[in-house]
């Protein structure tokens, strides 16, 4: 999907048919036809857009001196399809690419996504205030400050979460808890890795070069670098709070199987009384009150053996071997 925008004089961001100078083409899991057009008729180098359509691609600033291109890519955290899972309350995040590109001949901005977000639709949609497509630069900070927002939102979500989630953890003995907060640790993982190569790249554009960073940006870029900064102690304190988290539970669980363990030993040997005197009992041989009548001949055993198991289980009881 391909949509161009572009600022007019009364400062409101509108749609437009083709792309004209001063615009901005949004560009939206782009099929190879578009991808066609990007190269040949917008004029953007094909590493560019195959370094942007890379879902793998870590966050950095490239530019090309020969047609003064430059790319900036930043990861920006995205909730994954959770359909095929049992729970569908489990929540897990990946991040992805946004390539901002600046063709400064042709005076045109474009960004290139793997999918839709929410990120490029609050641009789309004039949610942005300050937003001007012929301030490139200022478009690239306010597009950064977005996206380390969402990050911030992304961690007090997981947060909620994980308290919840915790709060189940140690009255269950089911897997889909341990397995969401599996899902949380794996999705801190994630934004840690980006936020590090974001700060990379904001230090890299906050000397000016390759991309020129006006007296007004000065301010919007010690905000994006403050987020990101948040965003980052955020990340680690999550991750921490998680990963003692995950340790405690493995505790509890070894705790609660010795536990169950303790009691089915004492049960069996319990049992086992029983099991012993009914079997003498059943011998061919003369036993003690053998010769009684009908009733005392088992009423004894059973006498018998509810005197022997209740003081084996007052004997465990008293070492705390029971309960």
């Amino acid at each position: 999907m391909i949509e161009c925008y572009k600022t007019g004089p009364d400062g409101i961001t509108s749609r437009i048919d083709t792309p004209e100078r001063n615009a901005w083409i949004n560009v939206v899991e782009p099929t190879p036809e578009e991808r066609a057009w990007l190269v040949d008729e917008i004029g953007i180098l094909p590493e560019f857009v195959r370094s942007a359509l890379d879902e793998e691609e870590i966050s950095h600033v490239d530019y090309d001196e020969d047609v003064r291109q430059t790319l900036v890519i930043v990861d920006y955290p995205s909730a994954e399809d959770v359909e095929d899972m049992q729970d569908p309350t489990m929540l897990q995040y990946q991040t992805l690419p946004i390539s901002v590109i600046f063709l400064p001949e042709q005076d045109l901005i474009v960004t290139i996504s793997l999918q839709e977000s929410h990120i490029v639709t609050d641009f789309a949609r004039g949610r942005v205030r300050q937003l001007n497509t012929r301030l490139r630069t200022r478009f690239l900070l306010l597009m950064l400050l977005r996206i380390s927002q969402s990050y911030l939102v992304a961690l007090r979500r997981i947060d909620r979460l994980s308290i919840k989630t915790e709060s189940r953890l140690y009255g269950s003995m089911r897997n889909e808890e341990l397995l969401q907060m599996l899902s949380l640790e794996k999705s801190l993982v994630f934004f840690s890795t980006s936020l590090k190569s974001a700060e990379v790249t904001l230090n890299k554009i906050s000397l000016g070069h390759p991309i020129a960073l006006y007296e007004d940006d000065r301010d919007l870029m010690e905000d994006v670098i403050i987020e990101v900064h948040q965003a980052q102690e955020m990340c680690n304190i999550y991750s921490n709070i998680l990963s003692g988290t995950m340790d405690a539970y493995a505790s509890v669980i070894s705790n609660n199987l010795n536990i169950v363990m303790k009691v089915l030993t004492v049960l069996t040997i319990v049992m086992s009384v029983p099991n012993m005197i009914f079997s003498f009992y059943g011998m061919n041989v003369e036993l003690p009150f053998a010769g009684l009548p009908f009733v005392g001949s088992w009423v004894f055993p059973l006498v018998l053996t509810a005197l022997v198991c209740a003081t084996v289980a007052w004997v465990f009881k008293r070492k705390g071997l029971w309960g």
